[in-house]
């Protein structure tokens, strides 16, 4: 079937979750579930197109993943992983590297470890830019990993009851998660952190309280286990701790194991945006209900999918 891809969407970029309406969204996931459902008639849709990746901040699965998205398309990859063997080793500002790039390529991704490198970068592009993490700040792309992934195996987004545990002050895709989510009508959220990791007063205010968005603020899993039908896991970021014993002391407060499992009900799903240090015992690997792995592959459909819109190109017929 031939799916019409939001138009919309041809030369946008993406910086935060929010650029895009809940209908492109949506009609993002839609043509992610054609993909899936048929990935062979999309491996020709890119030839001769090119794809820029720039990252300022090391990466494995978001850089990996967008190259098997365009490659999987039948595009070509451009791009560094390390910015001391580019010219930005020798000074260059951000916006005259895109403004190369752009000679070059048809579109680019970014990861900097400053907060707002990639929108800065998308002022002065002529081509889509596409935010793959800046700073403890937004991941728009891994929310659609997340986002996908919940869509499949809970058919949707309203009416649900989402946890998030873990470092959900630095956590950018715990961030991103909630602007996003907060979209959908009957989102309820359990934010399961110790004091010190708190999700952001900016969060709270701009986001939770400004759209009225019920939520609870605990600090045992366990407490709320019972109710969740989505739990999101994130690690406790050792770089972001200011001394050594309070890390010891917090970092292993939220193990799920297959003890804490016994507490969920049998449909609620786990996420996590990978890596993961130890926050999720391997036990649990085996349950049908951790479903990490199946959303690092969703990550590459939805970014296959994202490609395609912003550089317009019509879903073969």
């Amino acid at each position: 079937m031939g799916m019409t891809i939001p138009t919309s969407l041809k030369g946008k970029s993406l910086i935060e979750p929010s650029d895009f309406s809940v209908e492109e969204t949506e009609a993002l996931f839609d043509l992610a579930d054609e993909i899936i459902k048929a990935p062979e008639k999309y491996s020709e849709i890119c030839k001769g197109r090119l794809l820029a990746t720039l990252f300022y901040e090391p990466s494995t699965r978001t850089r990996f993943s967008f190259e098997a998205a365009m490659l999987r398309l039948g595009g070509q990859v451009i791009g560094f992983s390390e910015p001391n063997t580019s010219s930005v080793a020798k000074g260059e500002s951000l916006s005259d590297t895109i403004r190369t790039i752009e000679c070059y390529a048809d579109l680019a991704v970014i990861r900097h470890h400053k907060e707002g490198g990639p929108k800065v970068a998308s002022l002065s592009a002529g081509i889509p830019v596409i935010n793959a993490g800046d700073g403890g700040h937004q991941h728009p792309t891994q929310t659609l990993t997340d986002m996908l992934t919940i869509r499949i195996e809970k058919g949707g987004f309203e009416n649900i009851n989402i946890g998030l545990c873990g470092d959900l002050k630095f956590g950018r895709t715990a961030h991103s998660f909630i602007k996003a989510l907060s979209r959908y009508r009957g989102v309820k959220f359990a934010l399961i952190s110790p004091e010190e990791l708190m999700i952001p007063e900016y969060v709270r205010k701009e986001v939770l309280l400004k759209n009225d968005i019920p939520f609870m603020e605990v600090r045992r899993l366990q407490d709320v286990m019972p109710d969740l039908d989505v739990l999101y896991m994130t690690r406790v970021q050792r770089e972001r701790f200011f001394n050594e014993e309070d890390y010891i002391r917090l970092k292993d407060i939220y193990i799920l194991d297959a003890e804490k499992m016994r507490g969920a009900r049998s449909d609620m799903i786990v996420l996590h945006p990978l890596p993961r240090v130890n926050e999720i015992a391997e036990e649990v690997d085996h349950d049908p209900r951790a479903v990490y792995f199946k959303q690092a592959k969703n990550g590459m459909y939805v970014r296959m999918a994202l490609i395609m819109a912003l550089l317009g190109i019509e879903n073969p017929r």
